[in-house]
């Protein structure tokens, strides 16, 4: 009883703390995919991400565009199954963009899910990078106002009878989970890779959706550390969250990359493949 007494009273810390945290929208953009931009100026961060291979890709599905509530126009890759389907999943890109392989993850996405339509969300209105300098000028231009009015296009694109789920690799891990905030209820689950996540419970209350969250212990960004502290965040909140570490380097599931570790990689895509078909 007296061990229960100490961990309500810590979660409710945990919470009245977070919650203090961001209390303005102001704090909550510092806290969130702006402070993926700190790392743009990191060279360390930057050469941890080599230039990707080019790859042959001709795609099954196709550029479409819909109206932002912001008045301006989103786009994204989509891949539509051929019967009426009211499941989802959005991709969000990593710091390069949308670009082949983005593309090309989504086809394989789609096939492995079979009765999924797939949206690969482009974040950079239209930018892709084959160098760092600029995936780091494209990264550190996203506002968070935009990149969720994007993400909020695509939700009514959707429909409000869709089930979603959602996935991104480093920048666009951090918005996978923003993706499943912004579809509260119609969020059914949220795989995060090695991307930076929220800060405070603020931002996460409107979660619905389990989260699936792979990580490289020997990331030096999104480390332990980070990751501890959400899981903390996770619990005091009452959401669900199952991590996996892999020893591996940021940017391991991504094969056009000199980092790729195929084994690392098989089994993270097969968690987040079982995970999103048991929700969708």
């Amino acid at each position: 009883m007296f061990r229960k007494f100490i961990y309500l009273s810590f979660c409710i810390s945990m919470l009245l703390t977070a919650c203090n945290e961001g209390s303005d929208r102001q704090s909550n953009t510092e806290d969130s995919s702006e402070n993926m931009a700190q790392f743009a100026k990191d060279t360390k961060f930057k050469e941890a991400h080599e230039i990707p291979a080019k790859i042959n890709f001709e795609g099954k599905g196709k550029m479409i565009s819909f109206p932002t509530p912001d008045g301006r126009q989103g786009s994204a890759y989509f891949v539509k199954t051929e019967e009426s389907s009211q499941k989802y999943l959005f991709i969000s890109h990593e710091w390069w963009g949308l670009n082949d392989f983005i593309k090309r993850e989504s086809d394989r996405l789609f096939d492995a899910l079979g009765d999924a339509n797939v949206l690969a969300l482009d974040l950079y209105d239209g930018n892709v990078a084959d160098n760092r300098d600029d995936a780091g000028k494209f990264m550190s231009a996203v506002k968070q106002e935009r990149a969720e009015a994007i993400i909020e296009g695509a939700l009514k694109y959707a429909g409000q009878d869709a089930k979603i789920g959602s996935i991104g690799w480093c920048f666009g891990g951090g918005w996978s989970l923003r993706t499943s905030i912004l579809a509260g209820k119609q969020g059914v689950g949220c795989v995060m890779f090695y991307g930076l996540p929220v800060k405070n419970a603020k931002e996460l209350m409107p979660l619905q959706a389990d989260i699936l969250g792979l990580f490289a212990k020997k990331d030096d960004w999104i480390n332990e550390k980070v990751v501890g502290a959400f899981e903390a965040l996770t619990k005091a909140t009452g959401k669900k969250m199952e991590v996996h570490w892999f020893d591996a380097a940021h940017a391991f599931a991504n094969p056009t990359s000199p980092r790729y570790n195929e084994n690392a990689a098989r089994k993270a895509n097969k968690l987040a493949l079982d995970f999103l078909k048991a929700r969708l």
